[in-house]
């Protein structure tokens, strides 16, 4: 019992170094070791022959509820993986999305090509792999190849140097020519990124206004659909993008704008907003 004890209390421990976190989860022992008590006797009882390894208390599992159906990446998967399911383009490939969230979700239902700068032969289901830079200009092969794409919480870590890559002030306008130049005209870009007040939380990631996306993406996009996942992590559906919700950023801090974006049929231009503004904002 001594034995089972010790085991059970270092499992709290490891839970979290925060002392209440320690005392809330040290009160659920004594139905953990009930429990287990009990499934001994009635082993005992069975005559069965199973044996119990060392224990694996998972105490902060039963207050908790069956899921967690908000956040950032929850969303913004669900949201954008149904409306391409509902569009049904003819290609879709993704830059840097999430390959057990949001690529999951769309290889269930269809093929979808991901690209990476890392080469890789490899072909899961549904899902092919590319090879791209995006942060170097794209080959003239690869220019106009897909009529959508799709491109979330990716953009704000191009040129931090957080996954190897070198830095780069203008990483993210490098990355968002390459995604404009991967479109058809006409083609749909599915792009998300955080938002709130304008900095770098270096080398996490950037976090832009709405001001300076819409100063950078509406010279080379329309846009058809805002949606975003608040402070909160509450979704919020077709919000249009008044002066106020663009001033405010949708009172977010730390939110997630989710875009349905339009390629124009013009060549790209090169945006620099004033950053001075988009600041204020």
């Amino acid at each position: 019992m001594a034995g089972l004890f010790r085991h059970t209390w270092a499992s709290v421990r490891r839970l979290n170094a925060k002392p209440l976190r320690h005392l809330r989860h040290a009160t659920k022992i004594p139905w953990f070791l009930r429990d287990y008590l009990d499934l001994r006797q009635q082993a005992k009882l069975a005559g069965e022959s199973i044996s119990f390894g060392r224990p694996y208390p998972c105490l902060a599992d039963r207050d908790e509820s069956c899921g967690t159906a908000s956040g950032h990446y929850f969303h913004q998967d669900l949201w954008v993986a149904s409306r391409i399911h509902s569009l049904s383009p003819n290609r879709h490939m993704d830059v840097g999305s999430r390959i057990d969230g949001f690529v999951a979700h769309v290889a269930a239902f269809r093929e979808i090509e991901v690209l990476d700068i890392r080469p890789s032969q490899e072909r899961i289901g549904n899902i092919r792999f590319g090879q791209a830079d995006l942060m170097n200009e794209l080959p003239e092969q690869m220019r106009g190849i897909t009529d959508s794409l799709s491109c979330l919480h990716t953009l704000e870590h191009f040129g931090l140097g957080r996954y190897g890559d070198p830095v780069d002030f203008d990483g993210h306008l490098k990355g968002l020519r390459n995604l404009h130049a991967l479109l058809k005209p006409g083609g749909k870009l599915f792009f998300s990124t955080p938002i709130g007040p304008l900095r770098i939380e270096f080398n996490a990631h950037r976090v832009f206004s709405l001001k300076y996306l819409m100063d950078v993406l509406s010279p080379n996009f329309q846009f058809d659909r805002f949606c975003f996942v608040d402070d909160a992590g509450d979704f919020h559906n077709d919000v249009e993008l008044t002066e106020s919700v663009v001033a405010n950023n949708s009172d977010c801090r730390l939110g997630c704008g989710i875009f349905e974006l339009t390629r124009k049929n013009d060549d790209y231009v090169n945006a620099k907003p004033n950053c001075e503004s988009a600041r204020a904002a």
